[in-house]
């Protein structure tokens, strides 16, 4: 019985989970997955009620769980994700841009960008004066080799050849002991050794795309990574999973949405595409493809809200999905 903890999080968060929650259920009895689910609270909302963004209960939940759903946090979100992920030692950042069949997505897009998601310049090391701000980018051989190890794992296991070590070699230390760990690895994983300055990188994601699947320090990846949502429709189709050897929490790439908070029309695409990540993560494999394909057809009949050309709201997206599933 996977236990999974659900963090709605604050803006369209709520509305998001509460929408999803009836196709993860309708999922599990198709599926014969006995879930067992418990709602988490975290975020900004959550720091003005009780003082803290995220409460020893919540850290808790998601340790003791087997698989965590979160959907969106706001201007706490340094108070929240990045603790979950240093505490919980989530190594990995795995991004699958892949584009669905909605207005404005570019037919066949398909890179999948693996980031290192606990070093960096996300370790929030550093100092500051009145006129001067430091930020130490930390890299270790350690950290660069195990995420190296699983994205060529993660490759091979997925069919995708044209692997990409992006870096700033010629300029920072960091990226030149990230490029010759990575580089020394390739062979060992059984790739050809290929790789590229972030910045040409950027524009070849933009242009003709030579790679199938890109590892990455943390913050290029954050960065390329919002590239790659504008050529599948936007964030709202975009799901991404925090994975370490033991546990993963899986979210939408998009944020709070705060414009169109309380509105239904938030999109429900992302959140749904990261639970099928986290099904695949929970080796219930048949149900991840089933929700996957589920998403795919109402994407293909217009069932989607209108950040990609529909005209559903949030709920009635989720309901068209469940029946989908049940069909």
């Amino acid at each position: 019985m996977p236990r999974i903890a659900l963090i709605p999080g604050d803006g369209v968060g709520p509305e998001i989970m509460e929408a999803v929650i009836p196709v993860l259920e309708t999922l599990a009895d198709k599926h014969s997955m006995a879930l067992e689910t418990r709602l988490y609270d975290a975020g900004d909302e959550t720091k003005e009620r009780r003082g803290t963004a995220l409460p020893r209960e919540t850290f808790e939940g998601v340790r003791k769980a087997d698989a965590t759903l979160m959907v969106a946090v706001g201007e706490t979100a340094k108070e929240v994700i990045l603790p979950l992920r240093q505490k919980l030692d989530l190594y990995v950042n795995l991004r699958p841009a892949k584009a669905y069949p909605v207005p404005n997505a570019v037919k066949g897009f398909d890179v999948t960008i693996i980031r290192e998601n606990t070093e960096g310049l996300y370790v929030k090391a550093g100092w500051s004066s009145r006129d001067v701000a430091v930020d130490l980018r930390i890299i270790t051989r350690g950290g660069s080799e195990r995420i190296c190890r699983y994205g060529y794992k993660y490759a091979r296991e997925n069919g995708k050849r044209n692997v990409y070590v992006i870096h700033k070699a010629n300029v920072l230390l960091g990226c030149k002991l990230f490029r010759d760990v990575c580089s020394s690895l390739a062979e060992e994983e059984g790739f050809s050794y290929r790789d590229m300055y972030v910045d040409a990188a950027a524009m070849r994601l933009a242009m003709d795309r030579p790679f199938d699947l890109i590892i990455t320090p943390n913050m290029f990846g954050d960065i390329l990574a919002d590239l790659a949502a504008a050529y599948i429709g936007g964030l709202g189709m975009y799901p991404s999973g925090n994975i370490g050897d033991e546990r993963a929490i899986f979210e939408p790439v998009h944020g709070t949405a705060p414009d169109i908070a309380g509105k239904g029309i938030a999109n429900p695409m992302a959140t749904l595409l990261s639970a099928a990540m986290m099904f695949k993560w929970l080796n219930y494999r048949e149900a991840a493809n089933d929700l996957e394909e589920a998403v795919w057809r109402a994407c293909e009949l217009g069932y989607t809200t209108p950040d990609v050309g529909g005209n559903m709201r949030t709920w009635e997206v989720c309901s068209s999905i469940r029946e989908l599933l049940m069909s």
